[in-house]
């Protein structure tokens, strides 16, 4: 059911909501927090889309704020509010409210908001793009106990980790650090099946993929050794080597659905590493909405601090095959085990990966 409002507000907005829920059968609320999103009016569709999708996991109230642009000085001194509410088959599995913000009302979009979050229920604010430089000081962000981000949109996203990192506030997050936990998690059951210390480390990927960047970051934070980044072709995070006495621990994604893991002493084995889209790494990140202390650890460690002066690392060893130059790594998502190191270059404090 959808219904249009113009030139509403949020009282008449709520009262849509008891009525649409009322002429479905569906009177109770079953949603479990409230999503923000925070969008303009070319990625919308899209957005919406990922969170409905995404809502099959997390019955949510979904508010979308589109922010429009007045061209003329008349209009811009107005205010205007539409909405469109949309319930049962046309949301997913909760409520969506789409708002249009004109003129000043642009301006004050929290007051708008405020009225539609559900009662004692967490709330999550989500920019798809176009994400302030202070989440946590942003009216709208300043509503949420979760603020999530993707700097891979941005247009310089690599840039834009400083920028991420300068202004962190805990419950802050970021999708291409999302991207990387299958890759965190592998890595780290890599190294809890072998006692091997790691010297250096090497990640491979797009030069413009800030993933790479965060776990790299996180590859150098946690195991206290040089990390370097070098570019491929891509898709996205393509290989991340580790440099052990014992041979290199290769995970390799050459084709961005399947990967090669090659670890010294044990056959090459294929492990699914594909790339997800936009709904599944949002799931994730609905999934808790306490502080990522990991992110923030990583985030923080900076992009300054990773080698990418080394020359270019070698290619993928095979299993058992002896390790040649040190090398660093690239990075794309958290992890849930912790990989662990035997031993540790002396003069080096020792450290572990953290789990998501």
């Amino acid at each position: 059911m959808k219904i249009d409002l113009t030139e509403t507000n949020s009282s008449k907005i709520n009262a849509a909501l008891v009525k649409a829920r009322r002429d479905i059968g569906t009177p109770a609320i079953g949603m479990v927090l409230t999503l923000v999103i925070v969008t303009d009016e070319e990625n919308a569709y899209d957005a919406l889309k990922s969170a409905n999708d995404a809502s099959h996991e997390h019955p949510s109230r979904i508010v979308v704020v589109i922010k429009r642009v007045s061209r003329s000085p008349r209009s811009r001194q107005g205010a205007r509010l539409d909405a469109e509410v949309r319930v049962g088959a046309d949301s997913g599995t909760g409520e969506t409210v789409v708002l249009r913000l004109h003129g000043e009302l642009v301006d004050h979009a929290q007051s708008v908001v405020l009225p539609l979050l559900l009662p004692d229920a967490p709330v999550v604010v989500w920019w798809p793009e176009g994400a302030p430089a202070d989440l946590a000081g942003d009216p709208l962000g300043a509503l949420g106990q979760r603020r999530i981000t993707d700097t891979y949109s941005s247009e310089d996203p690599i840039g834009a980790l400083g920028t991420r990192a300068a202004a962190y506030a805990p419950g802050d997050t970021d999708l291409s650090w999302t991207r990387v936990t299958p890759w965190r998690s592998m890595l780290a059951a890599a190294l809890d099946q072998q006692v091997l210390s790691v010297g250096s480390a090497t990640v491979e990927g797009e030069s413009d993929n800030p993933s790479c960047e965060l776990l790299a970051m996180w590859l150098a934070d946690r195991l206290g050794v040089p990390v370097r980044r070098t570019p491929s072709a891509g898709p996205g995070l393509t290989a991340v080597r580790l440099e052990t006495k014992d041979g290199a621990i290769v995970l390799d994604r050459a084709d961005g659905a399947l990967a090669t893991l090659c670890m010294p002493g044990q056959p090459d084995r294929a492990v699914a590493l594909k790339r997800r889209d936009t709904a599944e790494l949002l799931a994730e990140e609905l999934r808790r909405l306490d502080p990522d202390n990991t992110y923030e650890a990583s985030l923080k460690f900076g992009v300054a601090k990773l080698d990418s002066s080394a020359p270019p690392a070698e290619a993928p060893a095979k299993s058992g095959a002896p390790a040649k130059a040190a090398a660093p790594a690239e990075a794309e998502a958290p992890a849930k085990a912790e990989p662990k190191r035997a031993a540790k270059p002396a003069g080096k404090p020792s450290k572990k990966p953290a789990a998501k």
